[in-house]
């Protein structure tokens, strides 16, 4: 899977997010650093939004399947 990763020079460092993923946003003295909590911060949303989702069709009969989308 993979993401586009915007990064913006600011007087503390660097900021970032992910144009496909809102919510995936972060900060980082460095862009090496900001980088690596940028993809930690990826992760925790998919997760989160991975978690709400089965909060949502608990109780629920579904068909889950795995989904291909090719991102440009």
């Amino acid at each position: 899977m993979s993401f586009t990763a915007v990064f913006m020079k600011v007087p503390e460092g660097y900021v970032g997010f992910v144009e496909e993923l809102p919510g995936a946003n972060t900060q980082g003295k460095t862009l090496s650093e900001a980088r690596r909590n940028l993809r930690e911060a990826v992760c925790l949303v998919l997760e989160a939004n991975k978690k709400l989702a089965e909060q949502e069709i608990a109780d629920k009969s579904v068909i889950r399947e795995k989904i291909e989308v090719p991102l440009s």
